[in-house]
């Protein structure tokens, strides 16, 4: 929802915005980029330890109280324990406080940068306030600043609150890692055992396993001497076996010698097949040859419609591009005319503030004072031509 200004008072926001952002360029120039190698800065870095050291000390001392009056009897012990409970967030949000202080200086260069950051960012929302005052009258822009920064906020609430869950969660993982290792190390003893007691097993089976060596190795020269045998008895079933293939081969060749006798006899019938296709390919080829010539007519014809055709078209091109340039020109002196109507709105804007602010012409003193309704009846006529003068 926009939210409309009447002229006066957008004015008033004019004037104030602008003393806004002299005030926050004045301080852009005199702030420096550190306070690091200055005589004062351990002064400023000492008071606010100081002023954080007494807040814990005040904190103590009030947890200290309620500690005393939790052990009365004639105390509400629910509303002391909340105390007390409130009392403990305090200070643990001060320790907190306290140590980023020490691990980090408010006044080295990196907090003023941003420092630095944040007044530009304060200054440019201000800037484009004052532009929307200054076209529309209404100050969307600021409203939709601090929107977006309350959402940033609210996001690095959300990071800020999964890290805590995240160190939480460490902190568990490492109590389990602690679990853990206290286990593997029982465990490890376990095994330590294990192993003392499966080498005096390993000794044992050394002893057993050079019986069975032996065992075995009688075993394989009896084995040796059987498998001898078996092989003489195969040797004779294999001579027997190379007679009988012998018989196949010459089998074989004389097969071979009738199929080969078939196979010529099929070749010359073949050869004379290919002879008569041949003739009819030569055949075939003339009369492709005549279809071809004739297509390359046909092409060519085609061809010649084609260049006419490409000739008409690029005549139509430059007809089509010509207009094109022409639309273009109208385009880039109409935004022309628009940025020059924008700039001088902009000098009128200016000119009006500087009338508010030095209090010249219909916004002098004299004039308000001494003809009341005659200034009313001119501030209506300005308004008027303002509005004509925007027109």
């Amino acid at each position: 929802m926009t939210t409309m200004l009447s002229p006066v008072e957008a004015i008033y926001a004019s004037v104030v915005l602008e003393d806004c952002v002299d005030q926050l360029a004045i301080l852009g120039r005199i702030m420096p980029a550190s306070y690091e190698g200055r005589s004062d800065a351990a002064a400023i870095v000492r008071d606010e330890i100081s002023q954080i050291i007494n807040s814990q000390k005040q904190l103590d001392d009030r947890f200290d109280s309620l500690l005393s009056k939790r052990g009365q009897k004639n105390v509400n012990q629910s509303s002391t324990q909340t105390d007390i409970q409130s009392v403990i967030g305090n200070m643990k949000d001060s320790s907190v406080a306290f140590s980023k202080s020490l691990k980090q200086s408010p006044l080295t260069a990196d907090n003023l940068s941003k420092i630095q950051r944040d007044r530009f960012f304060a200054e440019n929302v201000i800037n484009k306030t004052l532009g929307d005052i200054a076209e529309h009258n209404t100050f969307d822009h600021i409203i939709e600043a601090v929107a977006l920064q309350r959402q940033h906020k609210a996001e690095l609430q959300k990071t800020i609150l999964r890290e805590e869950e995240g160190r939480k969660r460490i902190k568990k993982i490492h109590r389990q890692i602690q679990d853990v290792k206290k286990e593997k190390e029982s465990e490890i003893q376990n095994r330590n055992e294990m192993i003392a007691h499966l080498k005096d097993q390993l000794q044992e089976m050394k002893a057993k396993t050079n019986m069975e060596g032996k065992y075995v190795k009688k075993v394989a020269e009896v084995t040796v001497s059987q498998t001898q045998k078996r092989c003489t008895l195969s040797i004779k079933d294999i001579q027997d076996e190379i007679e009988r293939l012998r018989r196949q081969i010459d089998e074989e060749v004389r097969v071979n010698a009738d199929i080969e006798n078939y196979l010529r006899s099929h070749q010359n019938e073949l050869e004379q097949k290919v002879d008569h296709w041949m003739d009819r390919y030569d055949k075939d080829i003339e009369a492709k040859q005549h279809e071809l010539d004739v297509l390359k007519n046909t092409k060519a014809n085609d061809l010649s419609k084609l260049q006419e055709l490409t000739k008409t078209y690029a005549e139509y091109e430059e007809v089509v591009i010509a207009d094109r340039i022409e639309k273009e020109k109208e385009k880039r002196r109409q935004e022309q005319e628009a940025l020059e109507l924008k700039a001088t709105i902009k000098v009128q804007a200016w000119w009006r503030g500087n009338l508010v602010r030095h209090q010249l012409g219909p916004y002098s003193k004299k004039k308000k004072k001494g003809k009341k309704g005659k200034g009313k009846k001119s501030g209506k006529k300005s308004g008027g031509k303002k509005g004509k003068k925007k027109k």
